[in-house]
């Protein structure tokens, strides 16, 4: 039996000591990130096998978080499928061209997912350097996600375009949404495949769609996401932005739900408990703004969220959302150890 916290929480399991790690830990807060980073691009880093298990290591080495979440970008699963995507610095994902059409979206779903196996060199590297100490945690983007992406072309506000396609041709947009699935299945695959031990599904846009939107044109295409993880014996984590009004949606199919810092966690847990039998199992939710705080508002903050994380069967502490770039690494390194010299004396 695994003596991992971050698995035994997976597990609907309170171990000795509460599991922290945090979204984007692996990441611009860091100076040895940046140095290491130095002169490659996102995606460049993303495909260095070695590089990417560096990155996904530096956290775990300063911070003593349990889990590392291996160092990748929710736009590699389209670059390995031939995609013309970059992420330009200071806008994020841009597409050559964005996909809308019934011809452009059978052009695109007629590749095939591409070689994966840098990713599982990557994760394999990063599992040899951690050991069983920190298991390493897969992710991928969700399919809403990933289409919203596609269709849209680069970052946008409302997704209106993406929102548009959905409601005007449903066949066009299911089949770009299952097409998002299966590349996200094969980038789960191939961490799998290298050593991680848990699945995180990001849908970073599904806050801007309505609850019955989400129920009809999207969820499906996430679920055979988080089936496919299930059927590899593999515990999964459902996280999305915004998205509230549709935990226990976020919850079918998944182990574990990721609240983000909007949402109550003691009503989020109120929410599941009344939908589900089974363990209810939360990630989250520190409002990503405290780390900026003084200690004594961020320590009360984290306070309130382990009080209201205790009415779960288990908890992972994290942020609502990612690290904030310019975030003092030292306030995090202190937060994990205060959270594990704190429940460890509970």
């Amino acid at each position: 039996m695994t003596t991992s916290p971050f698995l035994q929480a997976l597990r609907g399991v309170r171990g000795d000591t509460l599991p922290v790690w945090f979204m984007r830990q692996a990441g611009r807060s860091l100076p040895e990130y940046r140095r290491a980073r130095a002169g490659t691009t996102m995606l460049e880093s993303c495909l260095d096998p070695a590089l990417a298990a560096e990155l996904t290591c530096q956290p775990v080495r300063r911070h003593g978080v349990d889990a590392a979440v291996f160092f990748s970008d929710i736009m590699v699963p389209l670059k390995l499928a031939g995609v013309d995507v970059e992420i330009a610095l200071g806008v994020g994902p841009v597409m050559g061209a964005p996909t809308r059409t019934d011809a452009e979206i059978a052009q695109l779903c007629g590749r095939g997912s591409g070689d994966q196996s840098v990713i599982t060199d990557g994760v394999a590297l990063t599992v040899r350097e951690l050991g069983d100490t920190t298991p390493v945690l897969g992710f991928a983007g969700a399919p809403f996600t990933l289409a919203a992406y596609l269709v849209e072309g680069r970052p946008s506000r409302d997704h209106l375009a993406a929102r548009t396609l959905m409601h005007a041709n449903p066949a066009g947009w299911q089949r770009l949404a299952n097409w998002c699935a299966d590349v996200s299945v094969a980038f789960m695959k191939a961490q799998v495949a290298g050593g991680a031990r848990a699945f995180q599904l990001f849908d970073s846009w599904a806050g801007s769609l309505s609850r019955a939107d989400y129920a009809k044109y999207c969820a499906p295409s996430s679920r055979k996401v988080l089936r496919a993880a299930h059927d590899l014996g593999i515990p999964t984590i459902h996280f999305g932005v915004g998205t509230g009004c549709m935990l226990d949606l976020f919850s079918e199919d998944a182990t574990a739900v990721g609240v983000d810092y909007r949402t109550d966690l003691r009503t989020a847990i109120s929410v599941l408990r009344s939908v589900h039998s089974e363990p209810v199992i939360v990630q989250g939710n520190i409002d990503p703004a405290m780390l900026g705080c003084p200690p004594e508002v961020l320590e009360a903050h984290i306070n309130t969220v382990i009080t209201a994380g205790r009415n779960a069967d288990a908890h992972i502490l994290n942020l609502g959302h990612g690290v904030p770039k310019d975030t003092d690494p030292d306030v995090l390194t202190r937060l994990v150890a205060r959270v594990h010299e704190r429940t460890a004396n509970d």
